[in-house]
């Protein structure tokens, strides 16, 4: 379902256009109660060194213990990134000395991950869609937090997310602009929500993105894909731990300027790792750019290889929910709704929930302009989720129903949703307590509008030459009802009486 012809996102140089080549490396905080290899809570708000254990410590002699949920987590992480679980994989040492990081080590997978090449199908603004391929997952353990601000001669290490279990999600670089950039990370955020691996806070560092950025000219990087040769692309940068979407869109624009400016210059590009700035809105650098081998990577001792069993693999594979891909795909088929409709609706798998369960027997579209239009407003208004919603999904279908079966019309329909959301009740007791009901005795309609012809004789008589003008007499004739009118009943009738 991808489009080929994928809009191009053209930066114009001083010497000439440049395009952007994008690739992530999310880490994900695996959703699970214990860390990574020891009984350590994992939870966010505990006191400084709270939950740290033994092992998270690195005392001597205390041994790495691997938690089973955690890769189970991982696996369904890979499985709904459609992508191939490796039945064998492998822990190794990544070596760095850092104050967070007591053993002088992280244990991470290099040679061997855990899941391997996958897959994600991603929606652009337009509605075209485009592919952004996963070159691997690997579990590896946080470090801790280091606090420099508590003390102007001392710094502070919090080791609570030490040993905290991460899934690091790398994909090749297939994002050509920002907007596919956010549009891919939300997408995979939304997966992994969904599939109950990350619950996919960014404010608390849950989900936070390493962005490698390089530049090069147009007609490069078609190269790079029909070879496979990354030197037809330019020298990438990686921007470190970015952890909202607006950082990673501000981040990526700020740096494709700054490596332009430099190669139209005369100068290179040096590889390296840089961090965001978001009070400057500018990227500086941090450090160059390590490789494999700067980390001495070697197997962990202390840890045997994972071998997992194919039967444990589809037992998992069964009990997954069904995924944003497929919901919207059967949104689309069983409620008629648009690509765009059921596109808002499955982005958040709580107002996906809450859309179906006001939907059952009712007008899907109908239904879903009210979750997307009024109901998300009055969230948003109050710094609310659909996980936090105050008002019950068979309100919404009753007050659908009112206007289904002509008890009010869609105008006092929005009334009738202002006193429900306030908690006056039901829609319907709302309809009875206020009078709202709409008026559909022809007899009532009728007077109405033989008392606003019999004082308009002039306008009555320009309705003939100008139907347009027919306008104006419907809009008198909701006034003098109160808007209760039934607006269809209310055409029939002047077009009866004005002979229109």
């Amino acid at each position: 379902m991808t489009d080929a012809a994928a809009p191009r996102y053209v930066i114009e140089g001083r010497t000439g256009p440049w395009e952007l080549v994008l690739g992530l490396e999310v880490h994900a905080q695996v959703a699970s109660r214990a860390k990574l290899f020891s009984g350590a809570a994992v939870g966010f708000g505990a006191g400084p060194n709270e939950q740290v254990s033994l092992v998270d410590a690195g005392f001597p002699g205390m041994l790495p213990t691997l938690n089973r949920f955690c890769v189970e987590q991982a696996v369904r992480s890979g499985l709904g990134l459609r992508a191939r679980i490796n039945l064998k994989s492998q822990f190794d040492r990544k070596n760095y000395f850092y104050p967070d990081l007591p053993t002088g080590y992280q244990i991470s997978q290099l040679y061997h991950p855990i899941v391997g090449e996958g897959v994600v199908e991603v929606e652009r603004d337009d509605g075209s869609f485009f592919e952004v391929r996963i070159e691997r997952l690997h579990l590896e353990q946080d470090a801790g937090k280091l606090i420099h601000d508590l003390s102007p001669t001392e710094s502070y290490v919090d080791l609570n997310r030490a040993g905290t279990a991460l899934m690091e999600i790398v994909s090749r670089p297939d994002m050509r602009s920002p907007d596919e950039a956010v549009a891919y990370l939300k997408k995979l955020r939304t997966i992994l929500i969904y599939l109950g691996t990350c619950d996919g806070d960014m404010e608390k560092g849950n989900l936070r993105a390493d962005v490698n950025v390089s530049v090069c000219r147009p007609g490069q990087y078609e190269t790079y894909r029909e070879t496979g040769d990354f030197g037809h692309l330019g020298t990438r940068c990686e921007i470190k731990n970015v952890n909202s979407f607006r950082f990673i869109s501000q981040a990526i624009q700020y740096e494709a300027r700054r490596q332009i400016e430099i190669l139209e210059d005369g100068g290179k590009i040096d590889q390296e790792t840089r961090l965001f700035d978001p009070n400057k809105g500018e990227t500086r650098s941090m450090r160059s750019k390590e490789e494999a081998h700067d980390y001495r990577y070697f197997p962990d001792p202390d840890l045997l290889p994972l071998e997992l069993e194919q039967a444990w693999i589809e037992e998992i594979k069964a009990s997954l929910p069904e995924l944003p891909d497929d919901k919207r795909r059967r949104f689309m088929a069983d409620y008629g709704l648009s690509q765009y409709d059921a596109g808002v609706l499955i982005s958040e798998q709580a107002k996906a929930d809450y859309f179906e369960a006001a939907a059952k027997g009712r007008d899907a579209k109908l239904v879903a302009n009210w979750v997307t239009n009024e109901v998300s407003a009055r969230l948003a208004a109050e710094g609310r989720d659909f996980d936090d919603n105050p008002l019950p999904a068979a309100h919404v279908a009753q007050l659908v129903e009112l206007i289904e079966t002509n008890v009010i019309s869609s105008k006092i329909a929005k009334e009738v949703f202002d006193h429900v959301w306030n908690g006056e009740g039901s829609p319907a007791e709302v309809v009875e307590k206020h009078g709202l009901k709409q008026v559909t005795d022809t007899g009532a309609i009728e007077k109405a509008v033989d008392e606003i012809i019999a004082a308009n004789p002039d306008k009555a008589e320009a309705v003939k030459d100008k139907p347009q003008a027919l306008g104006w007499f419907v809009g008198q004739v909701m006034k003098a009802t109160g808007g209760k009118a039934n607006p269809a009943a209310v055409n029939e009738i002047l077009k009866a009486k004005l002979g229109v």
